[in-house]
């Protein structure tokens, strides 16, 4: 009965608040994120962990409990697990539960590989606090924050193709892995650029005076046609055409 009450409350506490949990191996870190993130309005911390097998476990915690966390705050580089497993199993397990890499490195392959697990964003750990507060917000909404360093690295790794990629392309003659988007409309292209600067489908209908349902029917469209798996690529993608 006390677990129940405690749970309870717990909810009641953080109702309407964006409900975030740190991962981080280093204990300092864990805290300032935790005394920043408490200070402001909107925003509940839920859990700390050491590293990305503690992550789990808390999420697992949490789910019992009812109430699932909405964004990870994961390091990269941690003992047990790291970041980019734990994302992995988070992705596999619990998918409405966003997860936004903090890290120190900003390394092609860190960058690459935490995308490809499934992140939402990926911020450096010298961002100020109204940039980390501001991603949270962003990645909650459905957005994909990158910093220009971060997005520059991942974009110069996507246009490198493996090798099976390139024996094809030669073959055929075909200048890029990407398709070029001819197929997209005025409106999707328009969209596009809103994705690639980190806005949300609630700002954008708000920007362009249409529904959050008619924007998100352009996102699956656009996804489709660019046969992109999420709006982290399609964030990518428009930058690297010049639509960010």
């Amino acid at each position: 009965m006390t677990t129940g009450t405690s749970g309870q409350s717990e909810q009641h506490e953080t109702a309407g608040a964006i409900r975030v949990l740190i991962v981080d191996d280093q204990m300092l870190l864990r805290q300032s994120f935790q005394r920043l993130l408490e200070l402001e309005s909107g925003i509940a911390v839920v859990g700390v962990a050491g590293n990305g097998e503690e992550a789990l476990a808390r999420i697992a915690e949490m789910e019992r409990g009812g109430a699932l966390p909405d964004v990870v705050l994961m390091d990269i580089r941690m003992p047990v697990m790291d970041g980019v497993q734990a994302t992995e199993r988070i992705g596999e397990r619990w998918p409405s539960v966003r997860v936004l890499i903090l890290t120190t490195f900003d390394d092609q392959e860190y960058v690459f590989k935490g995308i490809r697990a499934g992140a939402k964003g990926y911020l450096l750990k010298d961002s100020s606090a109204a940039e980390l507060l501001d991603a949270i917000r962003v990645v909650y909404a459905g957005g994909s924050p990158l910093q220009p360093s971060v997005a520059a690295k991942l974009v110069a790794h996507l246009a490198q193709p493996d090798a099976a990629t390139a024996q094809q392309s030669g073959a055929s003659g075909a200048a890029s892995t990407l398709p070029m988007g001819e197929e997209l409309t005025d409106r999707e292209r328009e969209i596009l650029g809103y994705i690639a600067r980190g806005a949300s489908n609630r700002e954008i209908g708000e920007a362009l005076f249409i529904t959050e349902g008619t924007v998100k029917n352009h996102v699956s469209n656009i996804l489709g046609k660019l046969a992109l798996r999420d709006r982290t690529q399609a964030a990518l993608w428009a930058r690297e055409h010049g639509l960010g």
